[in-house]
């Protein structure tokens, strides 16, 4: 029987215009994900918040993001994908409007939440989208690799962007420009997208919503809040003991479900375990640097938010050229060799920074920043097309939130744990004991890369592609055996 390579109905134009929409609304997700970033000092003045209140700008985000990623993904598979990516898309749009509109670092706080909210209905569900949309394994493979590629451009060229912005019109132009793309969005979403569901969609798992919610949200509070109450003090020692508990908590309960909020089966594949443990390693290494690399440039060096994101254009550049090929190299020939050039030339990059002074020459600020967008450029591709891979369609929601949750994750525990840890380290004022401080932050950037190249080893060979076909043969029904043969 020949298998199709599109949905009944539509045309290879049509087909190639629903990747683009669904594409936008990645971009403008994850270009707001890291577009803040370089607005971070500006707001600080502006809003006078502290370095922890700036955590929270980012977090309060990434947090909700992954916590509502993968109830995001089954309900588009339950009540319809195109009516949860437009509810998404209204969202964002309006928590973007709040967030231009904050006239304290509360509100801003809390509008960061509610973009999330909306973004959370936006990459899970269009990776549902184009998964049904492109059903043959090397054409899907290709779509896989165009989004994987979305990714990493738009957040690579946050910086440069949101230096642009702030250094010409302020801080809140930052979030004007989500309104009009996101309307523009909801209009082609409704007049082309198809409307698709899961032909047995998953239930509801209010217990498991609220423990993964508990257990990032106090993680990720503990973890920021932890210089300032002390890494000893009874507040911080409970709320990791929380934290745990939740996560321990939620395990068993998940397992015993017939349909859990995360199908921990997935898990039995090691490429999918380590495309979820890359995606981790990746992000906390991406939103570490990006988050203490704008706090150097522009309060150490004195740099202005124009000048740091014309600084960060290598990054930008690599990652624009790199996440593309990628997606190519991982079509053509498989993960291992994008993931290991990702792991070294991020592991140099973080080991280059180590080194970090007020006086750190520009050419080996200009070289560590070309080897973290090379590796961070080769990283989205192999991530995405691992994690969906020998995957049921049924459950592509499902499987593509829990690679999306696992970048959330990993950038949340980046900006927390790096971002703790180096203002805990720094002695004297923040100019002259910033640099020695960022140290820690720079080496686990580099033991990041480490873990992804080592994965990228284990997750490529014959042992681990039998355990994703094991794993794809127990969780595909008789009539759908997987997403991709390969």
């Amino acid at each position: 029987m020949t298998i199709t390579s599109q949905r009944p109905g539509l045309s290879s134009r049509r087909r190639m215009l629903v990747l683009a929409i669904c594409c936008t609304s990645l971009f403008i997700v994850g270009l707001d994900n890291t577009i803040v970033n370089i607005a971070l000092p500006s707001i600080r003045r502006d809003l006078h918040a502290s370095l922890s209140g700036l955590q929270w700008i980012i977090d309060a985000y990434t947090v909700v993001l992954a916590s509502l990623l993968m109830l995001a993904g089954s309900t588009g598979d339950r009540i319809g994908r195109r009516r949860t990516f437009q509810m998404g898309l209204v969202l964002f749009t309006l928590g973007s409007l709040m967030c231009s509109l904050a006239p304290s670092l509360g509100w801003l706080i809390a509008a960061r939440a509610l973009q999330a909210v909306g973004g959370s209905m936006l990459n899970p569900v269009a990776m549902s989208i184009i998964t049904n949309t492109f059903t043959e394994p090397r054409e899907r493979a290709r779509a896989i690799g165009v989004w994987g590629g979305v990714i990493g451009v738009s957040m690579a060229l946050g910086p440069l962007v949101g230096g642009s912005l702030v250094g010409t019109v302020g801080w809140r132009a930052i979030f004007w420009i989500n309104i009009p793309v996101g309307l523009a969005v909801f209009v082609l979403c409704a007049r082309f997208v198809p409307e698709s569901r899961a032909p047995r969609p998953r239930r509801v798992d209010p217990v498991g919503q609220v423990l993964v919610i508990v257990s990032l949200a106090v993680l990720t509070f503990t973890l920021i809040e932890a210089p300032a109450l002390g890494w000893g003090s009874p507040w911080t020692v409970g709320g990791f003991a929380v934290a745990g508990l939740a996560l321990v908590l939620l395990v068993p309960y998940e397992l015993r479900r017939a349909e859990p909020l995360i199908e921990l089966r997935f898990f039995r594949s090691a490429p999918f375990t380590g495309a979820t443990v890359t995606a981790v390693c990746g992000f906390a290494a991406f939103g570490g640097f990006l988050f203490v690399n704008t706090l150097y440039l522009q309060d150490v060096l004195g740099l202005s938010a124009l000048h740091a994101g014309l600084y960060t254009l290598p990054m930008a550049g690599l990652t624009l050229v790199c996440s593309p090929l990628s997606g190519r190299i991982v079509a053509n020939a498989g993960p291992r060799v994008p993931l290991l050039l990702a792991g070294t030339t991020m592991a140099a990059s973080g080991l280059i920074m180590t080194g970090l002074t007020a006086e750190t020459p520009t050419w080996r600020l200009m070289a560590a920043y070309v080897l973290f967008g090379l590796g961070f450029g080769m990283l989205n591709a192999p991530i995405t097309n691992t994690a969906v891979s020998g995957m049921p369609r049924t459950q592509a929601g499902v499987a593509a939130a829990v690679a999306s949750t696992s970048r959330q994750i990993g950038q949340s525990l980046g900006v927390a744990i790096i971002g703790s840890l180096v203002t805990s380290a720094v002695v004297g004022s923040f100019a002259t004991g910033f640099p020695s401080a960022s140290r820690v932050g720079w080496w686990i950037v580099a033991g990041c890369g480490l873990a992804i190249a080592l994965l990228g080893i284990l997750t490529t060979t014959g042992w681990a592609r039998r355990s994703a076909a094991r794993t794809a043969e127990r969780l595909a029904p008789a009539p759908d055996r997987t997403a991709d043969a390969s």
